[in-house]
C-alpha cells in the first residue's frame, strides 16, 4: 500500500504541475470525488427553495468537488495551498473564484458570508508539521476559528477526514468544538475497511434541531444509526456561549492594585522583550488629585 500523501511532503509541494495533471486526468479518483462531494452537499442539508447558495469548498484543489456544486446550482469559492492545482482549475475553466492560501493560516473571509463549507480528504493536513514554525494545534485553532466566523449563523461546515489515528480523530474534533461549533461526526459504512468514510458535521451556532447530527450510511446505503457511536457524538456537542465566558474578575482590594502587583506586571512585561522604565521610589505611588 502507498503511504499517505500528507506523510510524503507538504501539499504545495507534493501536488506540483505533473502529480495535479495526474490526480485531475484520473477518472477512479473523479469519480471518488465525486461521490463524496454530493454526500458532503447531502449532509449539509440546504434548503430545497431553488435560492442558489454561496458555499466554500476547502481544499478545492483543481475543482472537482466545486464542479458537483456548480451541477447542484450553486455558487462556490474554492481555497486551496497548492498553486499547480489551482492552475489546473483554471485551464478547466470551473465556474467558482479560486483563492491561493494555507488554511492552517486562517480563511481571511469576511464574517457571515457564507452560507455552507465542505472539504473532501484536507484536513487531516494540518495535523502534520512540514515546517520548524507548524504547530499542529495552532494551525487547527486558527481554521476552525476563522471557518466559524465566515460561516452565516445556523449554517454547516461538512469535512470528509482521513485521520490517520484516533489521536488526529480526537484532535481535529476537540479544535472544532471549542471554537464553538455544534455537531459531531457521521462515519458511513462504519463496518467496512474500505467504504468507510467519515464526515465531521458541524454547525454554526448553539445545539438545535438543525444541528443534530444525521445518520451514517449502511452497507446498504440507507441511514443506520449505532446507539453507541450516537451516544458519543451528542457528548461532542458543545454550545457556543463556551466561546464567550466572562472572564474571571482579578481581587481587588480597596486600596487598589498594590505596589507588589505593579511590580510583578512589570517583571512579566520584561521577560517578554517590551522596554518598561526602571523601577524607582515612585513606582505605583498613588498620585494627588492636584499638584
Amino acid at each position: 500500500m502507498s503511504s499517505r500523501p500528507e506523510l510524503q511532503a507538504p501539499p504545495e509541494i507534493f501536488y506540483d504541475d505533473v502529480e495535479a495533471r495526474k490526480y485531475t486526468s484520473s477518472s477512479r479518483i473523479a469519480e471518488i470525488q465525486t461521490k463524496l462531494s454530493e454526500r458532503a452537499l447531502e449532509l449539509l442539508a440546504l434548503p430545497d427553495d431553488g435560492v442558489p447558495r454561496l458555499l466554500l469548498d476547502i481544499g478545492c484543489g483543481s475543482g472537482l468537488s466545486g464542479e458537483t456544486i456548480t451541477e447542484n446550482s450553486h455558487q462556490w469559492i474554492g481555497f486551496d495551498i497548492s498553486e499547480s492545482m489551482l492552475n489546473v482549475a483554471l485551464q478547466n475553466e470551473v465556474e467558482g473564484d479560486l483563492l491561493l492560501g494555507d488554511m492552517g493560516q486562517g480563511l481571511g473571509l469576511r464574517p457571515g458570508v457564507i452560507d455552507g463549507a465542505i472539504s473532501i480528504s484536507a484536513v487531516q493536513w494540518l495535523c502534520n508539521a512540514d515546517k520548524s514554525s507548524h504547530e499542529p494545534r495552532l494551525r487547527l485553532k486558527a481554521f476552525f476559528g476563522s471557518l466559524y466566523r465566515c460561516l452565516a449563523r445556523g449554517a454547516r461546515a461538512v469535512l470528509q477526514v482521513y485521520p490517520e489515528n484516533l489521536a488526529q480523530h480526537e484532535l481535529i474534533l476537540s479544535y472544532a468544538m471549542h471554537s464553538g461549533f455544534a455537531g459531531g461526526v457521521v462515519v458511513d459504512y462504519p463496518h467496512s475497511t474500505k467504504k468507510r468514510k467519515e464526515y465531521l458535521v458541524l454547525t454554526c451556532g448553539p445545539p438545535s434541531l438543525s444541528s443534530v447530527v444525521p445518520s451514517g450510511k449502511g452497507e446498504d446505503g440507507e441511514s443506520c444509526s449505532d446507539d453507541e457511536s450516537s451516544g458519543d457524538e451528542e457528548n461532542q456537542t458543545v454550545c457556543i456561549s463556551d466561546r464567550h465566558r466572562p472572564q474571571k474578575k482579578q481581587k481587588v482590594n480597596k486600596k487598589g492594585k498594590g505596589r507588589e502587583w505593579v511590580l510583578r506586571k512589570k517583571d512579566q512585561m520584561r521577560r517578554k522583550g517590551n522596554v518598561v522604565p526602571p523601577d524607582t521610589k515612585y513606582t505605583a505611588r498613588k498620585r494627588k488629585a492636584r499638584f
